[in-house]
């Protein structure tokens, strides 16, 4: 009877107001499987840009980042909220883990149109989590329409998304965009009768521990490249641009993004849990972007691929720009909204898409983010010294 009642246990609302609370090592583990597939991602979208084809593999990428991004932050919202670590938990974790790897698995076949294996992962990890609201509306009456309401969603979008695999190319993206919004009506329309208890402190440790898990991967895929250009016979002086760059710009997001703690903010009365969570989506996705772009920049110099010196370029500078935009409005915004903020990032912006004509993209956006984080560090210095 006690070992039934350790394994099974009610899944009540955690505490919103818990002090101390930080990711468990499940958490931690499912972040690490999770990034298996935006290897992948970052992968397909590197090889794209230097096959000469980068308008289908960002295309394919964007999409198929959606899918990664948008089942992990459905997992990360739901354990801020309902995390009671029973056996039952750990056990649809270790099957939502599963569905990650089968869709990490079907990444590179999505690259070549098939996207089959990508909504089978897809579809078991959401099954994972309709089971987990079931409990919840069980074990938690106060909010068991929201948890009902979760399910049924969660499942119609489920079944869009396996006739989504029959559609034909020409309403493609259409039909994706479409089934986006459902996915993002879901919550909207869920958490309507009452929000979820979900702790902001622990949110934003999950987001930002992804976010490094990103930025791991961004130096992973251009140390690979680096790699494979120094094996090569006639490796290029012009990679240390990419070296150079790809550090100062790394390094730079890194500390714009840790500059200021979004669990201060996040849970206020005028901050949106919805616009701040679902904008990381441009976030990540175009921290993911930069290693690849950066490894396209590293065969060209190398004359290992087919993408031109424009293309390449933009592959490093318009992720850069994306996500120095989405830090500003996404969480320095909310932080300071003044024009001393908005002003740096906007000038950092211009100078980081101007740098795509230049010889050497990756070397001025990197500069750039570099200089945005010395007058970010003077700004929020003055600022401390103020108040």
């Amino acid at each position: 009877m006690n070992r039934t009642s350790s394994f099974i246990r009610p899944l009540v609302p955690r505490d919103p107001h818990e002090p101390h609370r930080v990711a468990t090592p499940l958490e931690l583990l499912t972040d690490l499987c999770f990034v298996v597939a935006v290897a992948q991602a970052a992968t397909g979208l590197h090889h794209a840009i230097s096959e000469g084809h980068a308008a289908s593999g960002v295309g394919h990428f964007a999409m198929a980042f959606f899918a990664i991004w948008w089942t992990w932050l459905n997992f990360t919202w739901f354990t801020s909220a309902y995390d009671n670590d029973d056996g039952i938990a750990r056990l649809l974790t270790i099957f939502q883990i599963l569905g990650s790897l089968v869709l990490a698995a079907g990444i590179v076949r999505f690259f070549n149109d098939d996207a089959l294996l990508i909504i089978v992962g897809y579809v078991i990890m959401r099954i994972a989590l309709v089971i987990q609201w079931l409990r919840v509306s069980r074990n938690d009456p106060e909010h068991a329409l929201t948890a009902r309401r979760y399910a049924l969603g969660i499942v119609l979008v489920q079944i869009g998304w396996i006739g989504f695999y029959f559609v034909p190319s020409a309403i493609y993206v259409p039909t994706f965009l479409v089934l986006v919004l459902c996915e993002f009506a879901v919550p909207i329309w869920s958490e309507k009768p009452g929000m979820t208890p979900w702790h902001p402190h622990h949110i934003a440790e999950r987001y930002s521990l992804f976010f490094i898990i990103v930025l791991g991967e961004t130096i992973l895929s251009t140390t690979i490249a680096i790699q494979d250009a120094v094996d090569g016979e006639h490796p290029a002086a012009q990679v240390t641009y990419v070296v150079i760059g790809g550090i100062l710009i790394v390094f730079s997001l890194w500390w714009l993004y840790f500059q200021r703690n979004a669990g201060e903010v996040i849970g206020g009365d005028n901050v949106s849990p919805f616009v701040w969570g679902f904008g990381h989506y441009f976030i990540f996705a175009a921290a993911a972007a930069i290693g690849a772009g950066l490894a396209s920049r590293v065969d060209f110099w190398t004359h290992h691929g087919d993408g031109s010196a424009l293309v390449t370029g933009a592959a490093v500078t318009v992720p850069v720009a994306v996500i120095l935009a989405a830090l500003w409005f996404i969480h320095i915004r909310l932080h300071d909204s003044s024009v001393r903020t908005l002003m740096p990032f906007s000038v950092a912006i211009v100078v980081v898409l101007g740098g795509t004509y230049t010889a050497v993209p990756e070397l001025v956006a990197g500069l750039a983010c570099a200089a945005l984080l010395a007058v970010e560090l003077v700004l929020t210095e003055g600022k401390s010294e103020t108040v």
